[in-house]
């Protein structure tokens, strides 16, 4: 019998870069999401190259790209060699007339054929520029971090965190994740109270960034279910952390459709074996058992339905991550299924949605995360009704109008308190010697919070007992009269 790795040695191993693992390539300030596998071309910034010396090395490591898209690590050592205490006082002299570098196209190509690396690269263009040494020190500065972009093929691979992955989805495609920023992602974390052991109930249309944020910052522990509309969750981001298999045992999808009918007590799996799982929702729309009434979340739904039915025509996701979405991707080539392998799975996925309505149905969930591009009014007042007591609840919109109607809607209906609508804004520093002031650039906004927390809606006994104490003074000071 294999012994299991001890906590030092598993926490050892995860810092270490393993095939099959997920890591984020780095080069200056872009990020892409692929997974570690060998002999598997990776193109990124105009550079190919392969991960198989990667392999073995700690996260965190710079590798330069060497002839035949061999990676090797670069040394600390060499960043330095290109530096020089040389520098003029004054530019004001200095014609970009393009007779500066003696070194034309076609040396730096034949430089590049012999395999020089790209730092001695840098180096010759220093010591063949005529204009160099009159430059001043910010503007050599400049000079040398131009070259190093252009000629050096430097990648660092890094592990995916929350803070990475956000980045990346917010500098490339910020429409995927609806304008979702990482200090309101932060916020919404802190706000909804996130912590291993609580049963977490997360609706959203971010490509599965806030699942994924949700399920790092549980660790394995507790209970999430993950609401999405339509056929199938889509969770890309999620499947970009490299998540261990015990984490995702710990995650339960449930779809927007069957809401109603696990509030109203009809929930029910009456589909024939051989029936997908996208129709599952088409048969108990059909047998009448949902009332839209009731739970305003069903017209919600069928603009999620038919949203999310144009994107999955898209094939857009796969941009910045470079293999198949979901965690078993690696299995995918094992088999397409055949007819008993889609039983056993369809057969698996119908026992998970029934643990999934049994943990709804007793509404005891410890908080409630909405980050959709859907109108969060229907969406709110539906799932709060699985939020048990006193619990917190975080509502993210791009736009500020749509929590407006949600605070109003709260506020009418009750059973909420510490209601507040917010909006974050982040501004980055340039931190240098009598250089230092906010950049130029920068995000026009990220998004508004609505939070609140959960209480005992008792207004309807309030409301029966009011009229009995407006009325007892005035009977009492008739009482008064009558007796003197």
């Amino acid at each position: 019998m294999e012994e299991s790795p001890s906590p030092a040695a598993a926490a050892a191993s995860s810092h270490v870069i393993r095939e099959g693992d997920w890591a984020v390539l780095k080069r200056n300030e872009v990020f892409k999401a692929v997974a570690v596998v060998k002999r598997r071309k990776i193109t990124f910034e105009k550079q190919w190259f392969y991960l198989d010396n990667a392999i073995g090395h700690i996260y965190g490591t710079t590798f330069e790209v060497t002839s035949g898209g061999s990676l090797q690590p670069k040394k600390r050592g060499e960043e330095m060699a290109t530096e020089t205490k040389e520098a003029g006082t004054d530019n004001r002299n200095i014609v970009d007339d393009g007779k500066s570098q003696k070194l034309t196209h076609d040396d730096i190509k034949a430089l590049k054929d012999k395999g020089i690396k790209g730092q001695e690269i840098v180096q010759q263009l220093i010591e063949n520029s005529t204009t160099f040494r009159d430059k001043t020190e910010f503007s050599q500065d400049k000079y040398i971090k131009k070259k190093k972009k252009k000629y050096e093929a430097v990648i660092t691979i890094i592990k995916p965190s929350t803070r990475i992955l956000s980045t990346m989805y917010y500098a490339r495609e910020p429409g995927k994740i609806n304008y979702l920023r990482y200090d309101t992602l932060a916020q919404m974390l802190t706000w909804g109270n996130v912590r291993a052991g609580n049963k977490m109930i997360v609706m959203e249309t971010c490509a599965g960034l806030v699942l994924g944020a949700v399920m790092e910052r549980m660790g394995g522990y507790g209970s999430i279910v993950h609401m999405y509309p339509g056929g199938g969750p889509v969770r890309t981001a999620a499947n970009c952390f490299g998540f261990p298999e015990s984490f995702f045992q710990t995650l339960y999808e449930f779809p927007l459709s069957k809401v109603n009918s696990v509030l109203s007590g009809t929930f029910s799996l009456n589909i024939l074996p051989s029936e997908p799982e996208e129709t599952m929702a088409m048969t108990e729309d059909s047998n009448g058992s949902l009332d839209d009434k009731q739970h305003p979340i069903q017209e919600a739904d069928m603009e999620c339905c038919a949203e999310l039915a144009m994107e999955s025509d898209q094939p857009e996701e796969q941009e910045m991550v470079d293999i198949p979405t979901e965690g078993e991707a690696f299995d995918n080539n094992k088999a397409k299924g055949t007819t008993d392998d889609k039983q056993k799975k369809q057969e698996k996925r119908r026992k998970k949605l029934i643990e999934t309505a049994a943990l709804l149905k007793d509404k005891d969930a410890d908080g409630l995360i909405i980050a959709s591009r859907f109108h969060p009014a229907p969406l709110l007042l539906s799932l709060l009704e699985f939020v048990a007591p006193s619990r917190p609840f975080v509502v993210y919109c791009q736009y500020k109008e749509p929590l407006l109607e949600c605070y109003t809607k709260l506020r009418e209906k009750g059973g909420v308190i510490n209601l507040k609508l917010s909006e974050t804004w982040l501004r980055h520093y340039q931190v240098l010697t009598d250089r230092s002031h906010p950049k130029l650039m920068m995000s026009g906004g990220g998004g508004y919070l609505l939070t609140g927390i959960t209480v005992i809606n008792e207004g309807v006994k309030t409301g029966d007992h009011a009229p009995q104490m407006a009325e007892e003074p005035t009977s009492k000071k008739r009482k008064l009269q009558e007796h003197v």
